[in-house]
């Protein structure tokens, strides 16, 4: 029996279920048809931040950033560059935090940018600072190794 992955779509909200070897083949949402697992990263609203948090079972890293910081406009190519290295093994997306500043205290969050790893429903790790490509890659294969 094929193992399967919950993964929300970022667009309608929808869970689907995908098949764990058909995750490579840029699977469909089954309700809006946006891909589920492109490479791109995802803008994410609050409603959709949380069910994808709580519900995926691939590797979701969230960028918490704000139009204003620097450090966040500067990494945003290279968390882009990683989003397309790690396709199929994770996903990504980010959350303004200046539009949504509950989400930020609700996480504790001090300082932009951050990176939050989750998977199956919880906080795995988190990285602090504007980081290279490389080392968002090697963060999540390290963290969550069925990333890798």
């Amino acid at each position: 029996m094929t193992e399967s992955l919950k993964l929300t779509c970022a667009t309608c909200g929808q869970t689907n279920r995908v098949p764990a070897d058909k995750i490579a083949g840029g699977p469909k949402c089954g309700t809006c048809g946006d891909p589920l697992a492109s490479g791109k990263v995802a803008e994410l609203d609050p409603p959709a931040h949380d069910k994808m948090v709580r519900g995926d079972t691939l590797p979701l890293l969230v960028d918490y950033w704000a139009p204003w910081c620097g450090p966040c406009r500067m990494m945003a190519p290279q968390f882009a560059q990683a989003a397309m290295a790690l396709k199929g093994r994770a996903r990504f997306a980010k959350i303004n935090t200046e539009d949504h500043p509950h989400i930020s205290q609700r996480l504790g969050i001090r300082g932009i940018p951050l990176l939050i790893l989750y998977a199956n429903g919880r906080e795995v790790a988190r990285l602090a600072g504007a980081r290279p490509a490389a080392e968002i890659e090697a963060f999540v294969r390290q963290k969550a190794p069925a990333a890798a």
